[in-house]
């Protein structure tokens, strides 16, 4: 079966912009063109000499690529199915230990260790749907069907819908993961939904909700291949990654039934749970929770290199082997077709060209805790953006959590 989504976005490279000012013109909350010390509420700009990360870059597309040695290009499918046999062999192996000590001491590890083997397999199974597993397109339908349908992702509903976010990165209308709400449609949501996805641990949990019914003022869903996530080209590969899923719900309710339901919840479900949790961690840090505020685009102002250009790299620590170095973000999401084995060195060498618009990964401990904090931060000051302007910044809902308390309180 055909894996369409191998695309050079050579169109990106297009990224007409002109030497203008650093300090690019906006329109603020009011409506009023602004230059200087605020856009929408962010204070980020002063003079002429501070860097202004929503500047069109000096720099295209073809220079980033020039950069990147030649041999990051090259997708070698035995190295990839190694990795994919690795993340197996553990995943199973893991299984084996939970059973044979069935201990409440060892269960509580096996669900971390698990749920973040679920994890590295989703990686795997991303990298499917880029086509940077192989140049073999079968090869990577049939092995993003088997990994991405054990974690009960639907494959194709999921790849297209996330070839969307890449062509759309950084677009406040187009783009597909973690968009942010302008501000006429925050103002829609009751306080409960408001809490539930600005409260930390309730938005790790959202994953499964968005395979279903996306987010707040987009309609559709990535089991439905009339959904208008897709085009009706695609509708075949919706109806077989919606069978496999299905497939997969039978085999767990029949294992279910065999080994009995607490045992399938300790085996499959909490180590599910914690797979989703780390699938919206990752994903929500790659493009919020930076220190200084990023831009977001709308119009003529956004192009496929500037909001690529907001993406943030990650340090997990000893994680960022076991889940294939999806950290380093923002080479992969300027050229998706890099496999993830070379994408640390393509960093390195793009660097150079990048220079003050990549902004180093804050170096973690053996584990990642400090991205807690970062998450938290994010939550309760990203909240919507303004409903006009074509480079806005992430405001601040000052009433999400109960009004402000004066200073004699």
């Amino acid at each position: 079966m055909g894996n369409d989504v191998n695309p050079s976005f050579s169109t990106s490279s297009s990224d007409k912009t002109k030497n203008v000012s650093s300090l690019s013109k906006v329109r603020s909350a009011n409506g009023e063109e602004t230059k200087g010390k605020a856009i929408d509420g962010v204070e980020k700009i002063g003079d002429d000499d501070e860097f202004d990360p929503s500047a069109p870059p000096p720099f295209r597309m073809a220079e980033i690529r020039a950069a990147i040695p030649d041999h990051c290009w090259v997708k070698d499918p035995w190295l990839s199915l190694s990795y994919v046999v690795r993340d197996v062999l553990v995943v199973f192996g893991l299984v084996a230990v939970a059973i044979y000590f069935n201990s409440w001491i060892v269960w509580p590890m096996y669900w971390v260790a698990q749920g973040t083997m679920f994890w590295a397999l989703f990686v795997l199974g991303h990298d499917c749907g880029h086509g940077s597993f192989s140049d073999i397109p079968k090869l990577n339908s049939f092995v993003g069907y088997l990994i991405h349908s054990s974690i009960l992702v639907p494959y194709h509903g999921w790849r297209i819908s996330h070839r969307t976010h890449h062509q759309n990165h950084g677009h406040i209308e187009k783009d597909e993961s973690w968009v942010p709400m302008p501000e006429k449609l925050y103002k829609t949501l009751d306080v409960s939904t408001k809490f539930l996805r600005f409260k930390v641990p309730f938005p790790m949990f959202a994953y499964p909700i968005y395979l279903w019914s996306r987010s707040p003022g987009k309609q559709g869903s990535h089991f439905n291949p009339y959904s208008e996530l897709f085009l009706p080209s695609e509708r075949k590969y919706i109806v077989t990654s919606t069978v496999c899923w299905t497939m997969m719900i039978a085999l767990l309710g029949y294992l279910s039934n065999t080994i009995g339901p607490l045992q399938m919840l300790k085996l499959y479900g909490i180590p599910y749970l914690i797979f989703v949790m780390w699938l919206d961690l990752v994903t929500y840090l790659h493009h919020h929770g930076h220190e200084q505020k990023l831009p977001w685009y709308r119009g003529k102002e956004w192009s496929y290199l500037r909001g690529g250009l907001t993406t943030v790299d990650r340090d997990y620590g000893l994680l960022n082997n076991v889940h294939h170095d999806i950290g380093t973000h923002v080479i992969h999401h300027l050229f998706p077709q890099i496999p993830h084995y070379h994408l640390v060195e393509a960093t390195k060498a793009a660097k150079p060209v990048f220079g003050k618009y990549y902004r180093e990964p804050k170096k973690s401990g053996p584990i990642p805790l400090h991205l807690i904090g970062y998450l938290v931060r994010s939550m309760q000051q990203d909240h919507y953006v303004s409903d006009t302007g074509d480079i806005v910044f992430y405001q601040t809902d000052s009433q999400l959590y109960g009004p402000p308390r004066s200073k004699d309180e």
